[in-house]
């Protein structure tokens, strides 16, 4: 069977920029088997793979796999997904509604259409969970991960700590703008710190933005680091942990951020998230822009 495919670069508005993503959009047949074996093949931090929804009133089934698991929600790949499903849509003349509603380990994840005008641009998605903030690290477990010294661990809002909206990370807040460009993750650090609580990737940010940072006007700068040794470009369900982390500690009942990240790995992102607990429960959002980057197609047959 013919696959199509479709590979996105997320919060960005320019190809090769951001945080890329590939969206197998005819995959109901496929086994879990094969669908990991696909993203291995793509190498990116994430593949999606499309199936029908399992109730005709949400959107799409979406399953998320890096190349090595499958894990319940992640914030680039959604966007992205729902970014190609909203402009293919709209190019056949059969536009899809502004809100969509993917299907996936961690719940339901609502998407709103981003729009220029009646141009679809980008997407954002509400968090499948409340924050639930987990262990802490002390600062030199957290240095270590980092190639860092224990002064460049800022500690007067909090100590790094597990977060989560749907996907755990550990949250660390460095004291300057050039600790966050002399992160290099160490393997050993975190064969010894990693996994905690679901947890197995560093997200490191900080308030002191330089030039290339400021020039988005963003609010931090930050990196994020996987147990593959890998980084990220840009990370939406950390950054919607960070988030709603960083407005739980100072006790704001509402708070929205800029985030500029991928600038020291040469992937520039910029981020845009939010959290609003003012009359209930939190809303947490994170969006951005999004671009196609290329499109194709593999034969395989199901396994289903």
């Amino acid at each position: 069977m013919n696959r199509r495919y479709v590979t996105a670069d997320v919060f960005t508005d320019e190809k090769f920029k951001g945080n890329p993503v590939a969206i197998v959009l005819d995959a109901a047949d496929l086994s879990t088997r094969q669908m990991q074996a696909i993203a291995s093949e793509f190498g990116y931090s994430e593949t999606t793979f499309v199936l029908p929804p399992r109730d005709a009133a949400n959107t799409a089934w979406v399953r998320i796999f890096t190349p090595t698991r499958e894990i319940p929600f992640a914030g680039h790949p959604n966007i992205g997904t729902a970014f190609v499903l909203a402009t293919r849509a709209a190019s056949s003349g059969n536009p899809l509604p502004d809100q969509l509603v993917f299907e996936e380990l961690a719940g339901l994840v609502p998407l709103t259409q981003l729009k220029d005008g009646e141009t679809v641009v980008g997407a954002e998605l509400i968090a499948p969970e409340p924050l639930t903030r987990l262990s802490q690290v002390s600062v030199e477990r957290a240095a270590a991960c980092l190639s860092l010294g224990a002064d460049d661990i800022r500690v007067d809002a909090h100590v790094p700590q597990v977060a989560s909206v749907g996907l755990p990370f550990l949250v660390v807040e460095l004291a300057s703008r050039d600790a966050l460009r002399r992160c290099v993750p160490d393997l050993v650090a975190y064969k010894r710190l990693l996994p905690l609580d679901g947890a197995m990737s560093i997200y490191a940010y900080t308030r002191d933005i330089d030039h290339a940072d400021a020039a988005k006007r963003c609010d931090l700068a930050a990196r994020m680091f996987t147990s593959r040794m890998t980084e990220d470009p840009a990370t939406g369900s950390a950054t919607a942990a960070a988030t709603a982390f960083i407005a739980d500690v100072r006790g704001l009942p509402a708070l929205s951020l800029c985030v500029a990240q991928g600038v020291d790995m040469g992937r520039p992102s910029t981020l845009f998230a939010s959290v609003d607990s003012q009359g209930g429960r939190a809303s947490i959002r994170v969006g951005g822009k999004c671009v196609t980057a290329m499109e194709g197609s593999f034969e395989l047959e199901g396994e289903n």
